[in-house]
């Protein structure tokens, strides 16, 4: 059974439905296709049309030109849109045209650095270039830095050793300083805040570093779909960011539902814990073979909840696995590679997982509670519920502009 024809059974399952307090369905949206840049060579579209890319989505033909054209952008597009593409492309290429040029690459997890990094990998070695790239973050061994700072031409990071052991020590990183031409920020999204008003002031520490050594680095920015791109763009890098939002990418047809856990006890108004919902309902979209990601707030859930689904008959314990910070950074690995090739079925996961990793035949994600931040109330316990409800719906509004990948 797929995921479209779980969700044909769940909307004829009465004890479900009672339970469903909403229920959107996405329809699916046909590719749009444009022609590759004339400054993209042969030898990268060869490469990318060994891996399916014949030509690109109109998103991204846009975004590749204006970068081409030395434009700050950001690209806002939905998930699995190919946004990766908009800034691999033209920084292989720009490599390409000159051997000495370097590029940073900031993501927020390191789940998602070394997806990035797999990803660059196969297409570098696809076009048979001389590109070195590394990661370059806590679990990157003294000797292994020492190679990063002398030879890399892409350097994966994070804000936090972008912060903490690359501009403090710039005076060791001279050479990616001086021949800096790109700086990708991924997830932009996350940078909001509290968190985003420091990481602003890296980043202006960043520019002017790079100006001491004679450079000034195109900023590419990425986002899932949010509604002030080019506020939070420009806020943070201090620069006129060009935005990229028209996507040209397919997708298909999405079911969103909201569940709210079955009433236990009438009298008192108690409903079961939504931990114990979690594990039923990812028992049954396991039990159909569907890969899936089960989301919860904390890293004892995690384990919690990994340990009561595990407990059904016919699972794996390989199969069934958890992702969480704590980790030893092989098991993380072995755990993203799983969900790629697919012999890891389901995974329950904290936030570390969940920005922007690319998940093989992912069809199915439960979100354990409410993704939102905590609302503080005042008064009685009504009012309360009220102003939860209230701002459930607003999140489920804004649903309308995630996008995921063809089921």
């Amino acid at each position: 059974m797929n995921a479209t024809q779980l969700a044909d059974q769940l909307s004829r399952d009465s004890a479900f439905g009672a339970q469903v307090t909403a229920w959107k369905v996405q329809s699916r949206r046909k590719p749009r296709y444009a022609e590759w840049p004339h400054r993209v060579t042969h030898p990268l579209r060869k490469a990318l049309a060994t891996h399916g890319i014949d030509r690109p989505y109109t998103h991204q033909a846009a975004a590749i030109t204006r970068i081409f054209e030395g434009k700050d952008v950001c690209i806002v597009t939905g998930t699995a849109s190919g946004k990766t593409l908009c800034y691999n492309a033209p920084v292989i290429q720009t490599i390409l045209d000159d051997p000495t040029a370097c590029a940073l690459y900031l993501f927020p997890t390191k789940a998602l650095a070394q997806d990035q990094l797999s990803e660059l990998h196969t297409l570098i070695q696809t076009a048979k270039v001389d590109i070195k790239t590394f990661t370059y973050d806590g679990d990157t061994s003294p000797t292994a830095r020492r190679a990063v700072r002398r030879a890399g031409h892409i350097v994966i990071t994070n804000p936090d050793m972008l912060h903490q052991g690359i501009l403090p020590h710039h005076t060791s990183w001279a050479r990616l300083f001086e021949n800096l031409t790109h700086v990708i920020v991924d997830e932009l999204h996350v940078y909001r805040g509290i968190f985003g008003s420091h990481l602003g002031n890296v980043f202006r520490r960043l520019q002017r570093v790079a100006e001491f050594y004679g450079s000034k680095p195109q900023f590419i920015c990425c986002s899932a779909t949010i509604a002030n791109p080019k506020e939070l763009g420009d806020g943070l890098t201090d620069r006129n960011l060009s935005i990229v939002d028209n996507d040209g990418s397919p997708a298909g047809e999405k079911h969103i539902i909201l569940y709210n856990p079955p009433v236990v006890n009438q009298q008192l108004g108690l409903r079961a814990s939504a931990q114990d919902t979690t594990v039923s309902l990812a028992r049954r979209i396991l039990r159909n073979d569907i890969q899936t990601l089960v989301f919860t707030r904390s890293r004892t859930d995690t384990e919690l909840l990994l340990s009561k689904i595990r407990q059904q008959p016919n699972v794996g314990q390989n199969e069934i696995r958890g992702y969480r910070g704590g980790y030893l950074p092989a098991e993380r690995r072995s755990i993203e590679s799983g969900l790629r090739d697919g012999s890891v079925r389901g995974v329950v996961s904290t936030n570390a997982l969940e920005l922007g990793v690319d998940i093989g035949q992912l069809q199915a994600v439960l979100i354990s509670g409410y993704p939102g931040k905590p609302v503080a109330t005042i008064g009685s316990s009504r009012t309360s519920t009220r102003v939860v409800h209230s701002s459930i719906h607003r999140w489920f509004q804004s649903l309308r502009s995630i996008h995921c990948s063809e089921p």
